[in-house]
């Protein structure tokens, strides 16, 4: 089978579906392929912040709880030798005061049949294995998948993820000096599935919490609304333990020493035990080269700040969708719609590239866990500190005519080295 369309985009998960769905809308011809069938399991916690929110009201996705969202309020930390501490998700103009959880075997099948009513078409288990390039010019026109499909369009997105085949089939190695995390997660029966926080946990303990040893990394834990919650950890590459650790024991060690009641036991667990890395601060570019647009995670663009990924994903999707756009009516090919794609990098970096050299430098600072147990043990009993934290590990500060937290953090990113 040979199909023509005037984009591709390969891998249907948040970052491809929001491509789709906003390239169709601006009336062009998508071809979104995924190697899977809906629905299908991605590793993940499942929590959105607001900033996800509002991806998903732009992409027109209805977020209320009659359409099947738990929403939460804001979140809640657990560190040092405080008390919980919870911190609700700031009142802003460019952004929603409320999160959502969703697990995302249905949020991706949601996003995706999203794209298709708006008119994008899509190929389920279809596993692109290679691209096609002009033999003259080494663009990108075309992928072949493994059962020997041809597609072909004269712009492709590479939306398939951290491992991103198609990315490296095309000279794009990820980047060494950029952050990585590696996260696992697993699900169990809970009388906390309906908690309305997202819950975070800045300090893993192998014992009785204070007095024994710090864990690497960070943990939380996200009530489902169906009895389960998705509980996981994350540990960075700046951490010695890096590469080096059974994360699957290191999850049941910190569990161990939450309340019985929770639930948070084997005998409990929903499913088994599964990891996924997590691609930071633009850790492969570049993000448009030879008819490719990178978008989501495999253009690296995980927070380093605190793991999120889905938003970003969502939010590169849509820039990388209006300069197709605007290549396709110029006229692909023409000098001037090449300077509309390589807008794409250049807003990429103008929106989030400040913001994560930032992210780069807290990733160093907290891999050592001592560093951590200083910071929550200082930092979170002074709330107006923490809420400007909220503000700046969640990336959610209004942009224009903000408060005082607001400009510092556009202040800082403004100044901060582009990534």
């Amino acid at each position: 089978m040979s199909v023509e369309a005037d984009v591709l985009v390969v891998g249907a998960g948040p970052a491809g579906s929001a491509t789709a769905t906003h390239l169709a809308r601006r009336g062009l011809d998508v071809a979104l392929l995924e190697k899977a069938q809906f629905p299908r399991e991605k590793v993940c916690g499942d929590g959105l912040t607001p900033r996800a929110t509002r991806q998903l009201i732009r992409l027109g996705i209805d977020t209320s709880e009659q359409a099947g969202w738990l929403h939460n309020k804001g979140l809640r930390i657990y560190g040092g030798s405080t008390t919980p501490f919870e911190l609700p998700w700031p009142e802003l103009a460019d952004f929603p005061s409320y999160g959502l959880v969703r697990p995302r075997s249905d949020f991706d099948d949601l996003l995706a049949r999203n794209a298709v009513a708006a008119g994008a078409k899509l190929y389920e288990l279809c596993n692109v294995s290679t691209p096609i390039l002009d033999d003259r010019t080494g663009r990108i026109v075309g992928v072949t998948t493994k059962d020997g499909q041809e597609f072909r369009a004269p712009l492709v997105v590479s939306a398939d993820g951290n491992s991103t085949r198609l990315s490296l089939a095309m000279g794009l190695a990820k980047r060494d000096d950029r952050p990585m995390g590696v996260a696992v997660r697993t699900y169990y029966t809970s009388p906390r599935h309906l908690d309305d926080h997202l819950e975070s946990w800045l300090e893993l303990w192998s014992g009785t919490p204070g007095e024994s040893d710090l864990l690497p990394g960070y943990g939380w834990i996200f009530g489902m609304g169906d009895g389960t919650c998705n509980v996981g950890l994350g540990v960075l590459n700046t951490s010695s333990a890096f590469g080096k650790t059974d994360y699957k024991d290191l999850l049941k060690r910190w569990l161990d020493n939450t309340p019985e009641e929770w639930g948070f036991r084997d005998e409990n667990m929903t499913t088994k035990v599964m990891g996924a890395a997590l691609p930071m601060g633009f850790n492969r570019t570049p993000h448009y080269t030879r008819g490719l647009l990178l978008v989501g995670d495999a253009g690296g663009m995980v927070n380093p700040f605190n793991g999120e990924g889905i938003a970003y994903a969502m939010e590169s999707a849509e820039l990388a969708a209006d300069a197709i756009a605007e290549a396709h009516y110029r006229g692909v090919g023409t000098s001037t719609a090449e300077r509309a794609l390589q807008g794409y990098p250049t807003q990429l970096k103008a929106e989030l590239g400040g913001y994560y050299t930032l992210g780069a430098v807290f990733v160093k600072l907290i891999g050592n866990p001592r560093v951590m147990s200083l910071c929550t043990k200082y930092g979170l009993p002074r709330k107006t500190l923490m809420r400007f934290t909220l503000k700046l590990l969640a990336n959610l500060h209004d942009s224009r005519d903000g408060d005082a937290m607001d400009k510092i953090i556009n202040a800082l990113c403004k100044i901060a080295p582009k990534a």
